[in-house]
């Protein structure tokens, strides 16, 4: 079940990057509305790498380029570093786009082909200096080799005379060339083979670690995410359905979204019965026209009357663990074992459950 609520938020100085309400819909022509994002919050601690997924369609990418206002969104608020972005004009908000940056799905596409590697990295450096281009070439060197490419041949080469891989890892290189505090990553490795994707991953992080890096990490490859998050949200049709670390996450999801998105995984093991996996039944609704109450009811086996008229707020299952269900698949919390957190205190933590599904 997906909804909304800012329970799971961290004081806001704590963290980098704070979302909150974010709202991103689009015109659809004969007066209709696409309902991208629908009031989604969440943060970013500085350092910590959050996974986001979903199914397609449920405003990962959407999300994603609203935090660079690419598209400005229609309301909320998007502070990085103690200032609102949504709040900026073009010029302040073209300056501070410095301190953000995007890796794109596609890296080929993503690369101007009429320009050498070398003018694609430094063209940042042409806006915001240094100007001389002996300086820009030592940046663009430094950093080329630091994401596994020869600057010395690839230096007048273009996009099209290399492999997608080292295309990804080009553009990785022009998105670090600022020094930017945060890197949105939209599904980066979605493109390339397998064997590539685990080099390319591998990269992102030791990158992470040099540079001090904040990620955003958006995919559909659970697989993917889980290896290189801190912290995992999962959207369903432009709303927040759950938030945890990683490992809790894929350990005991407490959505049952998120139960049926790790159960329809392929696992690579002859023994598994494919017959026996459970799968997410019906089609994704319109985000024109999306279900009341909960958006998730019209695919959930525990929907029942509530859930139609009444949207699920962020309640905590867990330390760090967030779900926005009435029927969720771990006992929320009480207020005891909040109080006591917020405390310092032990927590009494009640043995995980199974929720029935409610008789309607």
């Amino acid at each position: 079940m997906a909804g909304s609520g800012t329970a799971h938020l961290r004081p806001a100085d704590e963290v980098l990057l704070q979302v909150t309400d974010l709202v991103v819909e689009f015109p659809a022509g004969k007066g209709r509305t696409v309902k991208a994002v629908s009031g989604i919050s969440f943060d970013i601690a500085a350092g910590e790498t959050l996974g986001l997924v979903g199914e397609s369609g449920c405003g990962k990418s959407t999300t994603g380029r609203a935090l660079l206002q690419l598209p400005k969104p229609t309301s909320g608020s998007v502070v990085l570093d103690g200032e609102d972005l949504a709040s900026l004009d073009a010029e302040a908000m073209r300056k501070r786009r410095t301190q953000l940056q995007m890796i794109f799905q596609d890296p080929i596409s993503s690369l101007n082909p009429r320009r050498t590697i070398g003018e694609v990295v430094a063209e940042p450096l042409n806006v915001w200096g240094p100007k001389n281009k002996d300086e820009q070439w030592d940046i663009v060197a430094r950093i080329l080799d630091q994401v596994g490419v020869d600057p010395g041949p690839a230096r007048y080469k273009r996009p099209h005379e290399f492999s997608g891989g080292q295309c990804q890892r080009i553009s990785i290189a022009r998105a670090l060339v600022m020094e930017p505090q945060l890197i949105i990553c939209d599904e980066p490795v979605s493109a390339l083979d397998v064997s590539i994707q685990a080099q390319i991953l591998n990269l992102l992080d030791d990158l992470k670690t040099q540079y001090g890096l904040t990620l955003v990490f958006i995919a559909h490859d659970l697989a993917v995410v889980k290896n290189i998050s801190d912290r995992v949200a999962v959207m369903y049709l432009g709303k927040m359905c759950e938030i945890s670390e990683a490992d809790q996450l894929y350990a005991q999801p407490a959505h049952p979204y998120t139960e049926l998105l790790l159960g329809s995984s392929p696992v690579p093991d002859p023994e598994v019965d494919v017959h026996a996996v459970r799968v997410i039944e019906g089609e994704l609704p319109s985000p024109i026209s999306p279900p009341s109450g909960c958006r998730f009811r019209t695919r959930c086996p525990l929907a029942d009357e509530i859930c139609a008229s009444d949207e699920p707020q962020m309640r905590r299952v867990g330390a760090d663990h967030f779900v926005a269900c009435h029927h969720p698949l771990i006992e929320p919390w009480s207020d005891d074992q909040t109080s006591a957190l917020s405390s310092g205190s032990s927590v009494p933590v009640d043995p995980p459950r199974t929720v029935a599904a409610p008789t309607v």
